[in-house]
């Protein structure tokens, strides 16, 4: 298993014999069995390790135990606690995406300020499947199936040669101590059904499907080397700078094949999507002048060139005029606008759909972030309210509430988007032209 480690870390150039690298221990099977292989191999290291508190006593054990362990290999250890509970609730993130993204900041923070060249997760092999899987399950591109990279940045995995089954026999034989997470056997995680239930079925089929998916994902990991390198010269080709405007030649797009996967590779780098590919295609056969906006770009389709130009907003949320007779809105919420006749028109039980008097509105409407201070008087009711209690009312998260809209009549809030109408532009019995505009999901 010795040599095995050092020839892997030799042969993949993952670091060298004189760098300092940090490893990130957890006290599991898994970073114990890495210590080890660093301590016999004669790296130099250190550990470093995060209390999540998300476990009670059990991660306080879990932080004594490394600690012990950093003074049994005479090294240093960096502990940092989180409240992640609380910060997952008020960044409305998961706690599992909170976790991670504190666990790699305080990492590369100790890495920046104590000099570290590298730093070492205990990722392995089996890891690596769960990961495949996942991805796929949720939807990816190539890139989501090519499994977890040997290195990122600082960040490198010396583990990746191994397996799990490789790592429990090392250090049972070897007598290497690590905690149990009881977390690792429960099915309500995507990870361990896929761990425990998915895997060994497919065991059960290909006794060799560890091995197999392994030389797979290799095999995908070299493609989407390929593929990069062909991506990375129809950009070279197509994207033409002009000042800070990115042009694309129309008619030489449209020689391409797939037009739609190289669209997506041209600008997906300015913050552009799937669904924003499938729009901009649609919209290439209208009339010119379309426009649509990533948090960060302006995208125009001209006559013969597409044009791509950042936003002066530095919130990436700019004021958009609607003017009668405007039937959508691209950016930065996709509406569908529509006209009807009030004696043809049922009001619809969605809050993500409102409708509005048109006689009581005042083109163009604005569309923009809401700000502190706003107030409207909601439908039903006679005194005005403030957004803000609004948002608390409706329970909206801290990343929600920065991307919530509001339509403008002149200087009257007539709708949040997607929760709220106002009372003044309602429809009446004596309504006859009725604007409805809907917030159309997007997944």
């Amino acid at each position: 298993m010795i040599r095995r480690f050092v020839t892997f870390v030799e042969e993949n150039d993952l670091f060298s014999a004189t760098d300092r690298v940090l490893l990130a221990i957890s006290g599991g099977i898994d970073s114990m069995v890495m210590a080890e292989l660093f301590y016999r191999a004669g790296y130099r290291f250190a550990f470093a390790h995060c209390n999540f508190h998300l476990r009670g006593e059990d991660a306080d054990a879990d932080q004594r135990f490394v600690e012990d362990a950093a003074r049994r290999y005479g090294t240093e250890c960096f502990v940092k606690g989180f409240d992640t509970l609380q910060i997952a609730t008020e960044t409305g993130q998961s706690v599992q995406m909170v976790a991670r993204q504190l666990r790699y900041q305080f990492f590369e923070e100790v890495a920046v300020e104590r000099g570290f060249s590298h730093i070492a997760t205990a990722h392995h092999l089996d890891d690596q499947t769960e990961t495949f899987f996942i991805n796929l399950m949720r939807g990816c591109g190539i890139a989501g199936l090519h499994g977890i990279s040997l290195r990122q940045g600082k960040v490198v995995r010396p583990l990746m040669f191994a397996f799990r089954r490789d790592i429990e026999e090392f250090a049972r034989t070897q007598g290497i101590p690590f905690r149990e997470d009881r977390s690792n056997q429960e099915l309500k995680y995507a990870r361990n059904i896929i761990r425990h239930k998915v895997i060994p079925e497919f065991e059960g089929m290909n006794p060799s499907f560890r091995e197999a998916m392994a030389a797979t994902v290799a095999r995908i990991r070299d493609a989407e080397a390929i593929y990069r390198q062909k991506v990375s010269l129809a950009r070279e080709e197509m994207l033409e700078q002009d000042g800070e405007v990115v042009m694309i030649d129309i008619g030489r797009l449209h020689k391409l094949d797939p037009l739609p996967g190289y669209l997506y590779e041209l600008i997906s780098i300015f913050g552009f999507g799937e669904d924003d590919v499938t729009n901009i295609l649609r919209a290439l056969k209208g009339i010119p002048g379309k426009q649509f906006l990533s948090s960060t770009h302006r995208l125009v389709i001209d006559r013969e060139k597409i044009l791509i130009s950042p936003l002066n907003d530095s919130t990436g949320l700019p004021e958009i005029p609607i003017r009668k007779g405007d039937t959508s809105v691209e950016f930065p919420v996709h509406l569908s606008i529509r006209y009807h006749d009030a004696d043809n028109y049922s009001i619809k039980a969605d809050k993500n759909t409102a409708a509005f008097d048109m006689d009581m509105l005042s083109f163009p409407l604005l569309l923009r972030p809401w700000r502190r201070g706003d107030t409207f008087i909601p439908l039903g009711m006679k005194n005005r309210k403030k957004v803000s209690d609004l948002l608390i009312d409706e329970k909206i998260s801290l990343p929600e509430k920065e991307r919530v809209m509001v339509l403008c009549s002149g200087d009257e809030i007539v709708w949040v988007a997607g929760l709220r109408i106002s009372n003044g532009a309602r429809i009446t019995p004596g309504t006859r032209k009725v604007l409805e505009i809907s917030v159309e999901k997007r997944h």
